[in-house]
């Protein structure tokens, strides 16, 4: 851990706004610390991580869409640790629609005040350490990360990320491919703050201790004996 505070002290210590090699010693070093974690055997009760939610411009990173928030909440088991939270805007200079504007709730003028994204992800993997990730259909959140990680910080995001739907599907499998809304709604969560990045992580988190739960009902102590079962049952 101390370790981990000095690459931070490093990290802050350099010039702004410039790629340092304590930058990636840093992500470099969460990453080791991930391949220790043995989140597939620990207790379903006992499991750290992290559910988190970003707002983008659009859905394909690769043309040029880009990452406009990005919010979390912690977890212990099935219990959500609101009071420890992060959410942060990243500055960004693309002109958002008219559209993503009034769905986000997000302006330009907020943006242009934001931080700059690199410092957005070192804080961010910063809170996340080396627990797991959780999003609600990760693929959108998987790649705008790896495409985020490798230009602003030029190293691969290899964070675990696992989708609500590997809980889901053990009761629902019908609506694993849902809108988070449309889950929330079967699970009798409240739909607060929709499609504000901490908003959604926090609905999220809900929903993931929602199966959490259930799947400790069903007999299923770790993430393995999800996986196994799952794997079977195709």
């Amino acid at each position: 851990m101390n370790q981990m505070i000095q690459f931070f002290k490093q990290i802050y210590a350099g010039v702004q706004g410039q790629n340092t090699p304590q930058h990636i010693s840093y992500i470099r070093h969460l990453q080791r610390e991930m391949q220790k974690n043995l989140y597939l055997d620990t207790p379903l009760q006992e499991l750290k991580a992290v559910v988190f939610d970003i707002e983008t411009t659009g859905f394909y990173p690769e043309q040029g869409d880009q990452v406009l928030s990005i919010g979390a909440v912690k977890m212990s088991g099935s219990s959500i640790l609101s009071s420890d939270t992060f959410y942060s805007l990243i500055r960004t200079d693309q002109l958002l629609s008219p559209e993503i504007s009034s769905l986000t709730n997000i302006r330009e003028e907020h943006l242009q005040s934001a931080p700059e994204g690199k410092d957005v992800l070192i804080q961010f993997f910063k809170f996340v350490g080396n627990q797991i990730l959780i999003a609600h259909h990760s693929k959108h959140e998987q790649a705008f990360m790896k495409k985020l990680t490798k230009e602003l910080i030029k190293t691969r995001f290899e964070h675990r990320i696992i989708d609500t739907s590997f809980l889901i599907r053990l009761s629902n499998p019908s609506l694993f491919s849902l809108e988070l809304e449309e889950v929330c709604r079967n699970c009798m969560i409240d739909i607060k703050d929709r499609h504000h990045a901490l908003g959604d992580a926090i609905m999220t988190a809900k929903v993931w201790s929602y199966y959490l739960k259930e799947a400790e009902m069903k007999g299923f102590v770790n993430l393995r004996a999800v996986y196994e079962h799952l794997s079977k049952i195709g």
